[in-house]
C-alpha cells in the first residue's frame, strides 16, 4: 500500500490525531454567519429570545459548528483528498465563548479509488463539555 500522508506531511495512520480547529463565537460571529446563510433567527441574534426559546441566552447555529468540522477536515487533508461523509450530532448549545473542533483517525482502509479514511470528530467548548460528536469519511487517490 503507497503510504499517504496529510497535509503537513505526516503519515496518516490510526489513532494519530488531526489537529485542533478553534474560534472564539458570539454575535459578531453568529451574525456574519447568518449574513451568509440569510438565518437571522432572533435565538442567534438576543439573549431574550434565546432565553425564551429554553435556553441561558442567544446560542450559535448548528450547521456552524459542522462547518468548523469541515474546516478542520479540509485542512488536515488538504489537497489530496476528497471528503465523501461528514455528520454530527448536535447534544448541547454553542453558547458565547470557544469552540473548539478536533479529532483523530479510526481506520486506514486500502479502497479501489485509493485509501479509505475514518474519523472520528467533535466540537468542544471552552470548559471541555461536548457540543458535537461526528465522524467523517475521506477517500486519498492512490
Amino acid at each position: 500500500m503507497t503510504e499517504i500522508t496529510d497535509a503537513s506531511g505526516n503519515p496518516i495512520t490510526e489513532g494519530a490525531n488531526i489537529g485542533r480547529f478553534v474560534r472564539d463565537t458570539g454575535f459578531a460571529t453568529w451574525n456574519r454567519y447568518a449574513a451568509v446563510n440569510d438565518e437571522f433567527v432572533p435565538i442567534h441574534m438576543d439573549d431574550a429570545a434565546g432565553a425564551e426559546a429554553g435556553m441561558g441566552g442567544a446560542f450559535g447555529m448548528g450547521n456552524l459548528q459542522l462547518s468548523y468540522l469541515h474546516n478542520l477536515v479540509r485542512s488536515w487533508m488538504g489537497d489530496g483528498g476528497r471528503i465523501l461523509k461528514l455528520a454530527a450530532q448536535f447534544r448541547k448549545p454553542n453558547t458565547k465563548g470557544v469552540v473548539i473542533a478536533s479529532g483523530r483517525v479510526t481506520s486506514v482502509t486500502p479502497s479501489a479509488g485509493g485509501v479509505t479514511v475514518e474519523l472520528e470528530l467533535e466540537t468542544i467548548d471552552a470548559a471541555g463539555d461536548r457540543l458535537a460528536p461526528a465522524s467523517a469519511t475521506v477517500v486519498f487517490a492512490s
